[in-house]
């Protein structure tokens, strides 16, 4: 009687119908456009026919350019579906994954129509849901992203049955080395990505072993902070976060002005790692509003938004302050979600954390009830504790790094929601 009356009680999200095809997010430039408008690269080359020799991609270039990558000299020629006959496409299962050229030799390799980069084989098949980071600068965004994707891969997809994999080698290549092996391996904290610095985005997929089940597409854009509050440089990265299926708003304790003076004092004489002020956190939301959300029915946008207070760690020093955060707060214990998202600690730390960011930066928690619909709010640790000269002491322990990952695994339909585990 009691399991029945726990299944009664436990939450669904209401299934998504399943359509025949999706629009694409390309997860290089972040367009969106049909499936019928990807363009092909030619399977061969061919130096009697100028329409299928070798030759600059121009666009891929350009894209390559904007970070500072150097341009390729040739490659094959691209063929454009919409020039060629129709019984010259192949489609599977409605959707257009190949073409035969004027040479009868088929090519399967679907290129992004305004970049020119290669699109993950499930594209058009599935929803082409993107994660994005968001976060003011020195928040922890490069750190956060180590942390979460290396969790991700050796815990958190194994609990659900999944694998979290980079969409390419190169992709593998770089994370491991520039970012993974300093941190996990070499204990040395990540400096600030430059404004000047532009990185490519880290594209993984979060694919499950039930093959009746959409992979998750994950995007990280490891933006500069700095450049979330400069309308410039926001505009070359506002399609990544307009066209995402979520968003991981990061803050920095140390940045709410209310409680920035007593963490430094309550920190003593080692304080480790203290970052500048920097932007404020409802400067960073009035840089997304004027940005997109203004634009959108109603200015307010419903992309599930998890709210995360970043460096939990540092809030010990606050847990003897009854007026902020207890000692026995949920924010010190670490939760792991099993094949579902465990609804009552759940609701517990996004209660806790709402009271707390409401207290100390009310402003801040009044922007983004007003810009945003679907929001939840969350406290990590993505080191367990704070560096000190550059350096993590003892072994990097996370703590609650990817409950905001799993809350959105929840909201996009992926898993249920169930009271316990």
């Amino acid at each position: 009687m009691f399991a029945l009356l726990k299944r009664m009680f436990e939450k669904k999200q209401p299934p998504r119908e399943r359509l025949p095809f999706y629009d694409i997010v390309c997860p290089y430039c972040f367009s969106k456009f049909h499936h019928e408008d990807v363009v092909f690269r030619a399977a061969h080359h061919r130096d009697d026919d100028e329409t299928l020799a070798l030759q600059e991609d121009e666009r891929l270039n350009n894209y390559r350019e904007k970070f500072g990558l150097a341009p390729i000299d040739e490659l094959e020629a691209i063929i454009d579906p919409s020039m060629i006959p129709d019984e010259n496409k192949i489609y599977t299962d409605r959707i257009l994954m190949g073409v035969s050229d004027k040479y009868a030799v088929v090519t399967r390799n679907r290129l992004c129509p305004s970049c020119h980069n290669d699109l993950p084989i499930t594209a058009g098949k599935h929803p082409s849901n993107i994660v994005s980071i968001v976060g003011a600068t020195s928040v922890g965004k490069s750190v956060y992203m180590t942390s979460l994707i290396h969790t991700l891969q050796h815990v958190t997809a194994n609990n659900f049955h999944a694998a979290c994999i980079p969409l390419d080698t190169e992709i593998s290549k770089r994370f491991r080395v520039n970012y993974e092996i300093p941190l996990f391996e070499n204990g040395s904290l990540l400096q600030s990505t430059e404004k000047s610095n532009r990185q490519e985005p880290f594209i993984f997929q979060f694919i499950f072993k039930d093959e009746d089940q959409a992979p998750l597409t994950l995007v990280f854009f490891d933006v500069a902070g700095e450049g979330m509050t400069d309308k410039d440089y926001l505009k070359l990265h506002a399609a990544h976060i307009k066209n995402s299926a979520g968003i991981l708003f990061l803050v920095d304790p140390m940045q709410i002005r209310a409680i920035r003076e007593k963490l430094i004092h309550q920190m003593g004489e080692h304080p480790g790692k203290i970052v500048g002020q920097g932007d404020e956190p409802r400067e960073v939301v009035i840089s997304l509003f004027g940005d997109f959300i203004a634009h959108l029915e109603n200015s307010k946008t419903d992309i599930p938004t998890a709210v995360v207070l970043t460096k939990s760690d540092l809030l010990h020093s606050l847990k003897h302050d009854d007026e902020y955060i207890g000692p026995n707060s949920n924010v010190f214990r670490n939760v792991t979600h099993r094949g579902s998202l465990n609804l009552a600690e759940y609701e517990n730390i996004n209660g806790e954390i709402k009271r707390f960011l409401s207290k100390v930066d009310t402003p801040f928690v009044n922007a983004l009830d007003v810009y945003f619909k679907d929001t939840s709010y969350f406290a990590v640790s993505a080191l367990g504790s704070n560096p000190v000269d550059q350096q993590v002491s003892g072994i990097i322990t996370p703590i609650r790094v990817d409950e905001p990952f799993i809350w959105l695994l929840y909201k996009l339909g992926y898993i249920e929601g169930r009271n316990g585990q």
